[in-house]
């Protein structure tokens, strides 16, 4: 591999490079053979071993050695391939079934965990305001661990989308109905908020149900992480409704 194409990798780790160019990076044979299966199309694969060509596909795909994945991945410790896969074009927003929609959220570990949960609970629509953390940064997808393949995730004005939606919008808050004492719809909106300061006020008041987990009486602690609490709410949906 040349110079130049270490280089583009590089850039890769910047959103500006990514808007820009149109991909991102997946890291993992695993995980990029999850975006193939999706339909995700390969700019390029860089593989230590030997790649299987999927069926129908002319994959392009360079063995190159351990020393020269070291040096273009993002990780500590690189797995075994390396792809830079094109950014699909945007979808209409979703307007049915139930959707995650996150305010603010700026922590890459946590998105990444909230697409796999979203993906673990059959929940295929994840909808960002403009400022949450960009699903294609590199700490992102490596959460994912190849969920976001199999999860569409929008970035828009929230406040608008809330307003125009004729969905019920139910917001995770500190202060709220009891989930487990609380009825969910088969469709509905599930507002998260920013990991410091929560749903901010000009999305509350969009918010048509304010819900919340109860903390157990000897707890201390002041809030739940953003992805487990999520995952929590999603959970109890999920169950409840199917």
């Amino acid at each position: 591999m040349t110079q130049s194409e270490k280089k583009h990798i590089k850039q890769l780790q910047q959103k500006k490079y990514r808007n820009l160019y149109g991909s991102f990076v997946v890291e993992g044979l695993k995980s990029i053979r999850d975006f193939l299966a999706a339909g995700y199309i390969p700019e390029k694969i860089y593989s230590t071993v030997p790649f299987e060509q999927m069926k129908n596909q002319d994959l392009p795909v360079e063995i190159i050695s351990e020393k020269n994945l070291r040096q273009i991945s993002f990780l500590k410790n690189p797995k075994d391939a390396l792809a830079i896969i094109k950014i699909p074009k945007s979808l209409s927003l979703p307007q049915s079934g139930w959707i995650i929609a996150l305010d603010n959220l700026q922590d890459p570990g946590n998105l990444g965990t909230i697409i796999r949960t979203a993906d673990w609970f059959g929940i295929k629509n994840i909808v960002c305001s403009l400022d949450t953390v960009d699903c294609y940064n590199p700490k992102v997808v490596q959460a994912t661990m190849g969920s976001l393949a199999n999860v569409s995730v929008f970035y828009t004005d929230l406040s608008n989308f809330l307003s125009k939606s004729r969905l019920p919008i139910f917001g995770a808050c500190m202060q709220g109905k009891n989930i487990y004492q609380s009825l969910f719809p088969h469709q509905g909106i599930l507002v998260v908020g920013n990991e410091g300061n929560g749903i901010s006020n000009h999305i509350k008041g969009l918010i048509t149900n304010k819900i919340t987990i109860p903390k157990h009486q000897k707890s201390t602690a002041d809030s739940l992480n953003a992805a487990i609490a999520t995952t929590i709410f999603v959970s109890k949906i999920m169950r409840e409704i199917n």
